[in-house]
Protein backbone atom coordinates (compact mmCIF):
# COMPACT_ATOMS: atom_id res chain seq x y z
CA UNK A 1 0.00 0.00 0.00
CA UNK A 2 1.76 3.32 -0.96
CA UNK A 3 1.95 6.18 1.43
CA UNK A 4 -0.50 8.72 0.55
CA UNK A 5 1.17 12.44 -0.65
CA UNK A 6 2.31 14.76 2.16
CA UNK A 7 1.40 17.93 0.70
CA UNK A 8 -2.21 15.96 -0.79
CA UNK A 9 -2.86 15.07 2.80
CA UNK A 10 -2.50 18.33 4.06
CA UNK A 11 -4.10 20.08 1.06
CA UNK A 12 -7.02 17.75 1.78
CA UNK A 13 -6.65 18.36 5.72
CA UNK A 14 -6.99 22.55 5.38
CA UNK A 15 -9.78 22.25 2.90
CA UNK A 16 -11.65 20.11 5.62
CA UNK A 17 -10.71 22.48 8.42
CA UNK A 18 -12.11 25.14 5.95
CA UNK A 19 -15.15 23.83 5.15
CA UNK A 20 -16.10 23.22 9.23
CA UNK A 21 -16.47 19.44 9.08
CA UNK A 22 -17.14 17.51 11.75
CA UNK A 23 -17.17 13.82 10.22
CA UNK A 24 -16.26 11.66 7.31
CA UNK A 25 -18.14 9.38 6.07
CA UNK A 26 -15.62 6.58 3.75
CA UNK A 27 -17.73 4.54 1.31
CA UNK A 28 -17.10 1.94 -1.00
CA UNK A 29 -19.83 -0.69 -2.18
CA UNK A 30 -20.44 -4.24 -1.62
CA UNK A 31 -20.26 -6.86 -4.86
CA UNK A 32 -23.74 -6.32 -5.32
CA UNK A 33 -23.66 -2.38 -5.44
CA UNK A 34 -25.09 -1.70 -1.97
CA UNK A 35 -23.04 1.53 -0.53
CA UNK A 36 -21.11 0.68 2.75
CA UNK A 37 -19.61 3.59 4.79
CA UNK A 38 -18.07 4.24 7.76
CA UNK A 39 -17.98 7.46 9.87
CA UNK A 40 -14.66 8.86 10.97
CA UNK A 41 -14.90 11.30 14.15
CA UNK A 42 -12.79 15.03 13.59
CA UNK A 43 -9.86 13.74 16.11
CA UNK A 44 -9.15 10.56 13.36
CA UNK A 45 -9.50 12.76 10.21
CA UNK A 46 -5.38 12.76 9.96
CA UNK A 47 -5.01 9.12 10.42
CA UNK A 48 -7.90 8.20 8.21
CA UNK A 49 -6.45 10.12 5.26
CA UNK A 50 -3.05 8.97 5.63
CA UNK A 51 -3.75 5.19 6.98
CA UNK A 52 -7.36 4.59 6.04
CA UNK A 53 -10.12 2.72 7.92
CA UNK A 54 -9.69 -0.96 9.20
CA UNK A 55 -13.14 -2.85 9.06
CA UNK A 56 -14.70 -5.86 9.55
CA UNK A 57 -14.23 -7.47 5.59
CA UNK A 58 -16.71 -10.71 6.63
CA UNK A 59 -19.94 -8.56 7.30
CA UNK A 60 -19.79 -7.58 3.48
CA UNK A 61 -21.64 -9.41 0.27
CA UNK A 62 -18.80 -11.00 -1.79
CA UNK A 63 -15.72 -9.58 0.36
CA UNK A 64 -14.25 -11.99 2.66
CA UNK A 65 -14.37 -15.11 4.85
CA UNK A 66 -14.32 -14.59 8.66
CA UNK A 67 -10.22 -15.71 9.02
CA UNK A 68 -9.05 -13.09 6.44
CA UNK A 69 -11.52 -10.66 7.35
CA UNK A 70 -9.48 -7.75 8.40
CA UNK A 71 -10.16 -4.63 5.19
CA UNK A 72 -8.48 -0.94 5.39
CA UNK A 73 -10.17 1.09 3.59
CA UNK A 74 -8.06 4.23 1.72
CA UNK A 75 -9.88 7.26 0.93
CA UNK A 76 -9.13 8.76 -2.62
CA UNK A 77 -8.69 11.95 -1.98
CA UNK A 78 -9.98 13.65 -5.00
CA UNK A 79 -13.24 11.76 -4.30
CA UNK A 80 -13.52 14.75 -1.36
CA UNK A 81 -16.99 15.96 -1.69
CA UNK A 82 -19.30 18.27 0.72
CA UNK A 83 -22.29 16.77 1.33
CA UNK A 84 -25.75 18.51 1.37
CA UNK A 85 -26.37 20.42 4.42
CA UNK A 86 -30.13 18.93 4.47
CA UNK A 87 -30.84 19.90 8.37
CA UNK A 88 -28.61 22.19 9.26
CA UNK A 89 -26.51 19.90 11.41
CA UNK A 90 -23.03 18.34 11.40
CA UNK A 91 -21.24 18.76 8.14
CA UNK A 92 -20.30 15.83 6.94
CA UNK A 93 -17.84 15.07 3.72
CA UNK A 94 -17.54 12.07 1.83
CA UNK A 95 -14.43 9.75 0.12
CA UNK A 96 -15.17 7.42 -2.28
CA UNK A 97 -12.19 4.72 -1.07
CA UNK A 98 -10.26 1.77 -2.18
CA UNK A 99 -10.10 -1.43 -0.35
CA UNK A 100 -6.94 -2.98 0.39
CA UNK A 101 -6.41 -6.63 2.12
CA UNK A 102 -4.30 -6.92 5.21
CA UNK A 103 -0.95 -7.38 3.47
CA UNK A 104 -1.33 -4.22 1.90
CA UNK A 105 -2.42 -5.25 -1.77
CA UNK A 106 -5.37 -3.91 -3.47
CA UNK A 107 -8.21 -6.11 -2.91
CA UNK A 108 -9.40 -8.09 -5.63
CA UNK A 109 -12.92 -8.29 -4.46
CA UNK A 110 -13.25 -4.50 -4.38
CA UNK A 111 -15.77 -3.89 -7.59
CA UNK A 112 -14.02 -0.13 -8.07
CA UNK A 113 -10.61 -2.25 -8.18
CA UNK A 114 -12.42 -4.50 -11.12
CA UNK A 115 -13.09 -1.38 -13.21
CA UNK A 116 -10.01 0.48 -12.32
CA UNK A 117 -8.49 -3.09 -13.74
CA UNK A 118 -10.09 -3.13 -17.57
CA UNK A 119 -9.57 0.68 -17.64
CA UNK A 120 -6.35 0.56 -17.33
CA UNK A 121 -5.83 -1.22 -21.04
CA UNK A 122 -7.58 1.77 -22.30
CA UNK A 123 -5.45 4.24 -20.81
CA UNK A 124 -2.40 2.29 -21.82
CA UNK A 125 -3.39 3.42 -25.25
CA UNK A 126 -3.53 6.75 -24.19
CA UNK A 127 -7.40 7.07 -24.34
CA UNK A 128 -10.39 7.31 -22.27
CA UNK A 129 -13.49 5.27 -21.58
CA UNK A 130 -16.75 7.80 -21.41
CA UNK A 131 -20.18 6.88 -20.13
CA UNK A 132 -23.48 8.76 -19.84
CA UNK A 133 -26.11 6.82 -17.98
CA UNK A 134 -29.83 7.43 -18.42
CA UNK A 135 -30.80 7.00 -14.71
CA UNK A 136 -34.50 5.60 -14.60
CA UNK A 137 -36.75 5.07 -11.01
CA UNK A 138 -39.63 5.65 -9.41
CA UNK A 139 -41.04 7.83 -6.55
CA UNK A 140 -44.19 6.03 -4.68
CA UNK A 141 -45.79 7.51 -1.67
CA UNK A 142 -45.81 5.89 1.88
CA UNK A 143 -48.53 4.74 3.74
CA UNK A 144 -49.73 6.09 7.50
CA UNK A 145 -46.97 4.34 9.26
CA UNK A 146 -44.31 5.50 7.00
CA UNK A 147 -43.67 2.19 5.06
CA UNK A 148 -43.18 2.19 1.13
CA UNK A 149 -45.94 1.35 -0.77
CA UNK A 150 -45.95 0.86 -5.13
CA UNK A 151 -48.93 4.14 -5.26
CA UNK A 152 -47.46 6.03 -7.92
CA UNK A 153 -46.46 9.82 -6.35
CA UNK A 154 -47.99 11.59 -9.74
CA UNK A 155 -49.88 11.08 -12.58
CA UNK A 156 -48.11 12.52 -14.65
CA UNK A 157 -46.59 11.17 -18.53
CA UNK A 158 -43.68 11.11 -20.31
CA UNK A 159 -42.12 14.53 -20.37
CA UNK A 160 -45.23 16.16 -18.50
CA UNK A 161 -44.74 19.12 -16.29
CA UNK A 162 -48.29 19.65 -15.08
CA UNK A 163 -50.20 19.61 -12.28
CA UNK A 164 -50.29 16.43 -12.84
CA UNK A 165 -46.45 15.46 -12.58
CA UNK A 166 -45.91 16.62 -9.20
CA UNK A 167 -42.36 14.96 -9.13
CA UNK A 168 -41.36 18.31 -10.80
CA UNK A 169 -39.83 19.85 -7.74
CA UNK A 170 -38.87 16.83 -6.55
CA UNK A 171 -36.37 16.88 -9.95
CA UNK A 172 -35.46 20.42 -9.04
CA UNK A 173 -34.16 19.52 -6.00
CA UNK A 174 -32.13 16.46 -6.79
CA UNK A 175 -31.05 18.47 -9.97
CA UNK A 176 -29.78 21.18 -7.73
CA UNK A 177 -28.13 19.21 -5.07
CA UNK A 178 -26.34 17.22 -8.48
CA UNK A 179 -24.94 20.92 -9.35
CA UNK A 180 -24.06 21.79 -5.84
CA UNK A 181 -21.94 18.89 -6.16
CA UNK A 182 -20.20 19.60 -9.29
CA UNK A 183 -21.62 16.49 -11.03
CA UNK A 184 -22.96 18.68 -14.37
CA UNK A 185 -26.32 17.21 -14.61
CA UNK A 186 -27.64 17.20 -18.28
CA UNK A 187 -31.48 17.05 -17.77
CA UNK A 188 -34.48 15.46 -15.57
CA UNK A 189 -37.98 14.54 -16.82
CA UNK A 190 -40.60 12.51 -16.09
CA UNK A 191 -40.81 9.35 -17.93
CA UNK A 192 -43.39 7.00 -19.51
CA UNK A 193 -45.25 5.75 -16.18
CA UNK A 194 -46.48 6.99 -13.33
CA UNK A 195 -44.36 8.29 -10.19
CA UNK A 196 -41.31 7.19 -12.89
CA UNK A 197 -38.48 9.59 -13.54
CA UNK A 198 -34.83 10.41 -15.25
CA UNK A 199 -31.79 12.36 -14.01
CA UNK A 200 -29.14 12.30 -16.83
CA UNK A 201 -25.55 13.11 -15.78
CA UNK A 202 -23.39 14.56 -18.71
CA UNK A 203 -20.18 12.78 -19.97
CA UNK A 204 -17.61 11.55 -17.67
CA UNK A 205 -15.03 8.82 -17.46
CA UNK A 206 -16.73 6.12 -16.34
CA UNK A 207 -14.68 5.53 -13.01
CA UNK A 208 -15.60 9.13 -11.82
CA UNK A 209 -19.51 8.26 -13.30
CA UNK A 210 -19.48 5.31 -11.34
CA UNK A 211 -18.73 7.08 -8.32
CA UNK A 212 -21.49 9.32 -9.07
CA UNK A 213 -24.09 6.97 -9.21
CA UNK A 214 -23.12 5.74 -5.98
CA UNK A 215 -23.99 9.38 -4.48
CA UNK A 216 -26.77 10.16 -7.25
CA UNK A 217 -28.44 7.22 -5.38
CA UNK A 218 -28.16 8.65 -1.97
CA UNK A 219 -29.36 12.01 -3.10
CA UNK A 220 -32.45 10.73 -4.55
CA UNK A 221 -33.12 8.69 -1.67
CA UNK A 222 -32.73 11.31 0.80
CA UNK A 223 -34.53 13.86 -1.21
CA UNK A 224 -37.50 11.71 -1.52
CA UNK A 225 -37.59 10.58 2.07
CA UNK A 226 -37.20 14.78 2.67
CA UNK A 227 -40.69 15.07 1.02
CA UNK A 228 -42.18 11.99 2.22
CA UNK A 229 -41.99 10.16 -0.55
CA UNK A 230 -39.95 6.87 -1.08
CA UNK A 231 -37.48 6.32 -4.03
CA UNK A 232 -37.06 2.77 -5.56
CA UNK A 233 -34.71 1.91 -7.95
CA UNK A 234 -36.24 -1.58 -8.42
CA UNK A 235 -36.09 -2.36 -12.12
CA UNK A 236 -40.33 -3.63 -12.24
CA UNK A 237 -42.03 -2.67 -9.39
CA UNK A 238 -45.35 -2.36 -11.20
CA UNK A 239 -46.88 -5.03 -13.00
CA UNK A 240 -48.06 -4.04 -16.56
CA UNK A 241 -46.47 -0.67 -16.78
CA UNK A 242 -42.33 0.75 -17.95
CA UNK A 243 -39.38 -0.52 -15.90
CA UNK A 244 -36.47 1.25 -14.83
CA UNK A 245 -33.44 0.61 -16.76
CA UNK A 246 -30.26 2.68 -17.36
CA UNK A 247 -29.09 2.91 -20.59
CA UNK A 248 -25.08 3.32 -21.30
CA UNK A 249 -24.21 5.94 -23.18
CA UNK A 250 -20.61 5.26 -24.40
CA UNK A 251 -17.50 5.83 -26.13
CA UNK A 252 -14.06 5.35 -26.41
CA UNK A 253 -12.05 9.08 -26.96
CA UNK A 254 -8.34 10.41 -26.38
CA UNK A 255 -7.11 11.55 -23.31
CA UNK A 256 -7.79 15.10 -24.13
CA UNK A 257 -10.99 14.58 -25.33
CA UNK A 258 -10.15 15.76 -29.17
CA UNK A 259 -10.37 12.53 -30.96
CA UNK A 260 -13.41 10.18 -30.67
CA UNK A 261 -12.04 6.71 -31.46
CA UNK A 262 -15.88 5.45 -32.62
CA UNK A 263 -16.29 8.10 -35.27
CA UNK A 264 -14.92 7.84 -38.73
CA UNK A 265 -17.02 10.33 -41.29
CA UNK A 266 -16.51 8.35 -44.05
CA UNK A 267 -17.59 4.85 -42.58
CA UNK A 268 -21.18 3.97 -44.18
CA UNK A 269 -22.76 4.93 -40.58
CA UNK A 270 -19.88 7.22 -39.58
CA UNK A 271 -18.38 4.47 -37.20
CA UNK A 272 -14.84 3.92 -37.49
CA UNK A 273 -13.41 -0.21 -37.70
CA UNK A 274 -12.54 0.06 -34.01
CA UNK A 275 -16.21 1.16 -33.10
CA UNK A 276 -17.57 -1.79 -35.32
CA UNK A 277 -15.45 -4.42 -33.99
CA UNK A 278 -16.36 -3.05 -30.39
CA UNK A 279 -20.05 -3.16 -31.31
CA UNK A 280 -19.26 -6.91 -32.50
CA UNK A 281 -17.85 -7.69 -29.08
CA UNK A 282 -20.67 -6.32 -27.33
CA UNK A 283 -23.04 -8.24 -29.44
CA UNK A 284 -21.12 -11.19 -29.11
CA UNK A 285 -21.03 -11.48 -25.59
CA UNK A 286 -24.09 -9.68 -23.93
CA UNK A 287 -25.68 -12.47 -22.67
CA UNK A 288 -22.60 -13.42 -20.81
CA UNK A 289 -22.60 -10.14 -19.13
CA UNK A 290 -26.51 -10.08 -18.81
CA UNK A 291 -26.32 -11.72 -15.00
CA UNK A 292 -24.08 -7.91 -14.04
CA UNK A 293 -26.04 -5.72 -16.43
CA UNK A 294 -29.27 -6.62 -15.10
CA UNK A 295 -28.68 -8.56 -11.84
CA UNK A 296 -31.38 -9.43 -10.08
CA UNK A 297 -34.74 -11.46 -10.19
CA UNK A 298 -37.28 -8.48 -10.83
CA UNK A 299 -34.73 -7.40 -13.71
CA UNK A 300 -35.85 -9.73 -16.25
CA UNK A 301 -39.71 -8.96 -15.45
CA UNK A 302 -38.89 -5.53 -17.45
CA UNK A 303 -36.55 -7.28 -20.20
CA UNK A 304 -39.89 -8.72 -21.91
CA UNK A 305 -41.62 -7.92 -25.03
CA UNK A 306 -44.08 -4.42 -25.33
CA UNK A 307 -41.96 -2.15 -23.05
CA UNK A 308 -39.45 -0.54 -24.84
CA UNK A 309 -36.78 -2.29 -23.35
CA UNK A 310 -34.56 -4.62 -25.35
CA UNK A 311 -35.11 -8.43 -25.42
CA UNK A 312 -33.70 -9.68 -28.56
CA UNK A 313 -29.42 -9.32 -29.69
CA UNK A 314 -29.59 -6.36 -32.62
CA UNK A 315 -28.48 -2.45 -32.84
CA UNK A 316 -29.62 0.04 -35.04
CA UNK A 317 -29.33 3.46 -35.46
CA UNK A 318 -33.07 4.56 -35.35
CA UNK A 319 -34.95 1.74 -33.77
CA UNK A 320 -35.48 2.04 -30.19
CA UNK A 321 -36.06 -1.56 -30.15
CA UNK A 322 -32.66 -3.03 -30.48
CA UNK A 323 -30.65 -4.00 -27.98
CA UNK A 324 -28.06 -1.67 -28.74
CA UNK A 325 -28.96 2.28 -30.36
CA UNK A 326 -26.52 4.45 -32.45
CA UNK A 327 -27.80 8.16 -31.37
CA UNK A 328 -27.44 10.91 -33.82
CA UNK A 329 -23.97 12.41 -33.66
CA UNK A 330 -21.16 13.42 -35.47
CA UNK A 331 -17.32 13.99 -33.73
CA UNK A 332 -16.77 13.81 -29.85
CA UNK A 333 -20.97 13.10 -29.73
CA UNK A 334 -20.44 10.06 -31.71
CA UNK A 335 -21.39 6.98 -29.52
CA UNK A 336 -23.46 4.03 -28.44
CA UNK A 337 -26.29 3.50 -26.32
CA UNK A 338 -26.47 0.11 -23.96
CA UNK A 339 -30.24 -0.30 -23.37
CA UNK A 340 -30.00 -3.78 -21.17
CA UNK A 341 -28.51 -2.54 -17.87
CA UNK A 342 -30.83 -1.34 -14.70
CA UNK A 343 -30.11 0.87 -11.93
CA UNK A 344 -30.20 -1.72 -9.34
CA UNK A 345 -26.21 -3.18 -10.39
CA UNK A 346 -23.25 -1.88 -8.86
CA UNK A 347 -22.37 0.71 -11.63
CA UNK A 348 -18.66 -0.55 -11.38
CA UNK A 349 -19.32 -3.67 -12.30
CA UNK A 350 -21.51 -2.88 -15.00
CA UNK A 351 -19.15 -0.75 -16.49
CA UNK A 352 -16.48 -2.67 -16.11
CA UNK A 353 -18.39 -5.51 -18.28
CA UNK A 354 -19.42 -3.29 -21.25
CA UNK A 355 -15.99 -2.38 -21.83
CA UNK A 356 -14.57 -5.62 -21.35
CA UNK A 357 -17.17 -6.89 -23.83
CA UNK A 358 -16.07 -3.80 -26.51
CA UNK A 359 -12.20 -4.11 -25.98
CA UNK A 360 -12.32 -7.84 -26.71
CA UNK A 361 -14.57 -7.48 -29.78
CA UNK A 362 -11.90 -4.95 -30.57
CA UNK A 363 -9.02 -7.15 -30.28
CA UNK A 364 -10.49 -10.10 -32.13
CA UNK A 365 -11.83 -7.78 -35.15
CA UNK A 366 -15.59 -9.09 -34.48
CA UNK A 367 -17.99 -7.60 -36.78
CA UNK A 368 -20.86 -6.65 -36.04
CA UNK A 369 -24.34 -8.10 -38.64
CA UNK A 370 -25.75 -5.25 -40.47
CA UNK A 371 -27.97 -3.05 -38.34
CA UNK A 372 -31.84 -4.12 -37.90
CA UNK A 373 -33.87 -0.78 -38.14
CA UNK A 374 -37.62 -2.85 -38.44
CA UNK A 375 -39.92 -3.16 -35.25
CA UNK A 376 -38.20 -6.34 -34.14
CA UNK A 377 -41.33 -6.56 -31.25
CA UNK A 378 -43.73 -7.55 -34.11
CA UNK A 379 -41.20 -9.94 -36.23
CA UNK A 380 -42.42 -13.68 -36.24
CA UNK A 381 -39.77 -15.95 -34.80
CA UNK A 382 -39.13 -16.85 -38.21
CA UNK A 383 -38.44 -13.75 -39.56
CA UNK A 384 -36.11 -13.20 -36.66
CA UNK A 385 -34.35 -16.44 -37.13
CA UNK A 386 -34.34 -15.26 -40.90
CA UNK A 387 -32.59 -12.05 -39.54
CA UNK A 388 -30.20 -14.09 -37.31
CA UNK A 389 -31.23 -12.35 -34.06
CA UNK A 390 -30.72 -13.78 -31.53
CA UNK A 391 -32.43 -13.66 -27.37
CA UNK A 392 -31.19 -12.69 -24.66
CA UNK A 393 -31.68 -14.30 -20.98
CA UNK A 394 -35.33 -14.21 -20.14
CA UNK A 395 -34.38 -15.25 -16.04
CA UNK A 396 -31.72 -14.14 -13.87
CA UNK A 397 -31.27 -18.06 -14.10
CA UNK A 398 -30.76 -17.96 -17.67
CA UNK A 399 -27.90 -15.54 -17.31
CA UNK A 400 -26.09 -16.92 -14.51
CA UNK A 401 -25.78 -20.23 -16.77
CA UNK A 402 -23.94 -17.77 -19.32
CA UNK A 403 -21.72 -16.08 -16.60
CA UNK A 404 -20.92 -19.35 -15.01
CA UNK A 405 -19.60 -20.64 -18.94
CA UNK A 406 -17.76 -17.33 -19.54
CA UNK A 407 -13.99 -17.04 -19.39
CA UNK A 408 -14.24 -13.61 -20.36
CA UNK A 409 -16.55 -12.26 -17.72
CA UNK A 410 -13.91 -14.56 -15.17
CA UNK A 411 -10.81 -12.45 -16.98
CA UNK A 412 -12.90 -9.29 -16.38
CA UNK A 413 -14.68 -9.35 -12.86
CA UNK A 414 -11.15 -11.74 -11.63
CA UNK A 415 -11.72 -14.76 -9.71
CA UNK A 416 -12.72 -13.43 -6.32
CA UNK A 417 -15.37 -11.05 -7.66
CA UNK A 418 -16.56 -13.63 -10.78
CA UNK A 419 -16.94 -16.76 -8.21
CA UNK A 420 -18.59 -14.92 -5.39
CA UNK A 421 -20.80 -13.04 -7.46
CA UNK A 422 -22.30 -16.17 -8.71
CA UNK A 423 -22.72 -17.62 -5.44
CA UNK A 424 -24.34 -14.57 -4.44
CA UNK A 425 -26.91 -14.64 -6.94
CA UNK A 426 -27.26 -18.23 -7.36
CA UNK A 427 -29.00 -17.91 -3.92
CA UNK A 428 -31.26 -15.46 -4.96
CA UNK A 429 -32.51 -17.30 -7.98
CA UNK A 430 -32.60 -20.77 -5.75
CA UNK A 431 -34.74 -18.45 -3.38
CA UNK A 432 -37.19 -17.02 -5.42
CA UNK A 433 -37.26 -20.40 -7.70
CA UNK A 434 -38.66 -22.33 -4.89
CA UNK A 435 -40.90 -19.95 -3.78
CA UNK A 436 -44.60 -20.56 -4.00
CA UNK A 437 -46.59 -17.53 -5.03
CA UNK A 438 -49.69 -15.78 -5.42
CA UNK A 439 -49.91 -16.07 -8.87
CA UNK A 440 -49.32 -19.45 -8.59
CA UNK A 441 -52.06 -20.21 -6.08
CA UNK A 442 -54.97 -18.45 -8.06
CA UNK A 443 -53.74 -20.25 -11.45
CA UNK A 444 -53.28 -23.91 -10.40
CA UNK A 445 -54.83 -24.26 -6.92
CA UNK A 446 -58.86 -24.27 -8.28
CA UNK A 447 -58.18 -26.50 -11.57
CA UNK A 448 -55.31 -28.62 -10.21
Amino acid sequence: MAAMPEDLVSKTLKRIEEDKVEFLQMQFTDIIGNVKSLTVPKNRFENALTEGVVFDGSSVAGYAQIEESDMRAIPNLESYTLLPDEFGKNKIARFVCSVYSPDGTRFPGDPRYVLERILDQVHKEGNEFFVGPEFEFFLFKRDEHGNPTTEPSDYGGYFDNTPLDSASDIRQQIMKELYDLGYQPEAAHHEVAYGQQEVDLRYAPALKMADRIVMLKSIIKNIAERNGLYASFMPKPINGVNGSGMHIHQSIMSADEKTNRFYDKNAKYGLSDYAMHYLGGILKYINEASAVLASTVNSYKRLIPGYEAPVYISWANKNRSALVRIPAGEGVRKRMELRCPDPAGNPYLQFAVVLGMGLEGIKNRIEPPEPVEKDIFHMTPEERQAEGIMSMPESLGEALHHLRSSKLMRNVLGDHVYENFITVKQREWDQFRSYVGEWEIKRYLPTL
